[in-house]
């Protein structure tokens, strides 16, 4: 809660000089309580609660609100950092060096904001610090329980956000679904929450799902019905009801989920296909979310931003309105199974796309299973994201070795950008065992190599160079061009790094690193000066593009790609 002097002072402010006449404080400061919305989902799992989190809390930002987003995880896992993406989605990484789940990833491009780490809280986080706390005889000799002790950790996490960022909403996303068990202390703490700071304090959105049957031909509200009986089982009645539908949803089918589930018909709101998720904020803000968001906090006079509106529809326009020709990419890496798994790597293309208007099409293909290279002549581009392991290893070698020999543009990032001085060691520089450590601990020639500080470590979690540093860019290199700078910061993931030893050699055959951190240390970008477009980065570009600023190595990239 911001401090009571500071709003005293200005309400006192408007105080006449012969205080007979008191004017009304500007309405900014009428509550200066930070004000709560929790996301809850029910039915099955995907159904959008991330991106109805973030278009809630865009909508806040266009009408000039000071807003941030949290995600509630409830799985055991200290952090993301040691999920496989195929099972869990890409880890998102912070600035700050968190390992988090992709949902902050969608945060950070819908608010053009960085989100802190602290904003992704899990179970395992919540137990540790009451379980720390009992050691140390915090609790004055109480039995510790899940109710107080637990939900009040939560609780308080959720609070010190609200209270150190001096936010006017925050917007927080509860995990899993409805039912399940390792969710109950995050929803009860939740209702508590609501208890506590009162119904102009909390709003509930739950998110549910309308299934429209083809043989039956009309949307179904049962799963919604059942889902809202779960969820007031356990003491929370939702105000506002986010049903997923193919199709809009129908008058008679909102006027139905109402009366079973006591919300008023007008906040039952459609969550229908976009062409675009970007487009979402509108399509709830068209259904009047936001008079009856502030009508509920007794927030009376706010209205949207017109200029940041503008600024906004522009650029979610911009993502799915594409008047140039379309660009093929060729996605190349380990975790292609599920699309999630790159998702950040995904937008960034778009993003890239959408700033020189073109369309781009991804095609996701296994470097396990490529065995015949000749089908990436098809392509525009070639990408190669980020993994760690053997698996797939030498397919994304043969790749690096395709895009470079038949100068198709290339794109590698990480394990990507480590692969491709792999490959160019082996081909160029002839030394036929070249490999990094991580796929072969004995090879003769280790272009790339465990990091110094790596040596000792045992731990799998939260052990990795994380978040951003400091770059520094060689003049007159391709990458300066890029960046039209000599020093940027990026975010970081990995565990190795290119062996110095061979930069000279790299250097004599046409290959250069122009760019490094720490130092001098770490190697940070590779490129080939006579190639159309062959770049690598040891960093993760795609954790710091957003709509309408796409990271610039995507841009270039995309750019050479359409020529």
């Amino acid at each position: 809660m911001r401090d009571f002097a500071d709003y005293l002072a200005q309400f006192t402010s408007h105080l006449t000089d012969d205080r007979q006449n008191i004017q009304k404080p500007d309405i900014r400061f009428i509550n200066v309580q930070t004000k709560f919305i929790f996301v809850t989902g029910g039915v099955m799992s995907g159904l959008g609660k991330g991106v109805t989190t973030s278009s809630i809390a865009k909508l806040l930002q266009l009408a000039d609100q000071k807003v941030s987003c949290i995600k509630i995880d409830p799985y055991l896992n200290y952090d993301a950092g040691t999920m496989n993406p195929v099972a869990h989605g890409e880890v998102f990484v912070t600035e700050d060096g968190g390992e988090c789940d992709m949902d902050v990833g969608n945060y950070e491009r819908f608010l053009n904001q960085n989100i802190a780490k602290s904003h992704n809280i899990t179970t395992a986080q919540v137990y540790s610090s009451v379980i720390d706390g009992e050691r140390k005889g915090e609790y004055l000799g109480a039995c510790v329980q899940i109710i107080p002790h637990v939900t009040d950790e939560i609780k308080k996490r959720i609070r010190t956000i609200a209270e150190s960022e001096k936010l006017d909403f925050l917007v927080v996303e509860c995990g899993g679904t409805v039912g399940d068990i390792e969710s109950l202390p995050f929803l009860e703490s939740l209702r508590q929450m609501r208890v506590e700071e009162g119904q102009r304090g909390v709003i509930f959105v739950h998110v549910t799902l309308a299934p429209s049957l083809d043989v039956v031909g009309e949307q179904k509200t049962k799963p919604t019905q059942h889902s809202v009986q779960e969820l007031r089982r356990i003491g929370i009645q939702p105000d506002f009801l986010a049903v997923r539908c193919t199709a809009p949803l129908e008058v008679k089918t909102k006027k139905k989920i109402a009366m079973f589930t006591n919300v008023a018909t007008n906040d039952v709101l459609s969550c229908h296909d976009a062409r675009s998720i970007f487009e979402v904020p509108q399509i709830l803000y068209d259904q009047g979310i936001m008079d009856s968001i502030f009508t509920k906090f007794n927030k009376v006079g706010m209205v949207n931003a017109s200029e940041n509106w503008d600024r906004w529809n522009k650029i979610a326009e911009d993502m799915t309105s594409h008047k140039g020709r379309k660009v093929r990419i060729a996605m190349v890496g380990k975790y292609v199974v599920l699309a999630d798994s790159y998702v950040s790597v995904n937008h960034a293309l778009k993003h890239a796309g959408a700033q020189i208007n073109r369309s781009v099409d991804i095609d996701w293909i296994d470097s396990e299973s490529i065995s015949d290279y000749s089908i990436l002549s098809n392509y525009d581009g070639i990408l190669v994201p980020g993994g760690f392991g053997t698996r797939g290893s030498e397919g994304i070698i043969q790749t690096a070795n395709f895009a470079r020999v038949n100068n198709v543009p290339y794109l590698g990032i990480c394990f990507g950008f480590q692969l491709a001085a792999v490959e160019f060691g082996r081909s160029v520089l002839k030394l036929e065992d070249a490999n990094t450590t991580e796929i072969n601990a004995e090879t003769k020639a280790p272009i790339v190599d465990l990091l110094p500080e790596q040596r000792d470590v045992s731990d799998m979690g939260s052990s990795l160079r994380l978040g951003a540093n400091d770059i520094r860019i060689k003049k007159d290199s391709k990458a300066q061009k890029i960046y039209n700078s000599n020093l940027i910061s990026r975010r970081h993931r990995h565990r190795y790094e290119v062996n110095k030893k061979y930069i000279p050699e790299f250097q004599k055959n046409g290959l250069i690193f122009s760019a490094e951190s720490d130092s001098g240390k770490r190697m940070e970008i590779l490129e080939i000066p006579d190639h159309r477009f062959y770049f690598g980065v040891q960093f993760h570009p795609e954790f710091n593009s957003r709509p309408g600023f796409p990271e610039e190595s995507f841009t270039a990239f995309i750019g050479a790609a359409s020529e």
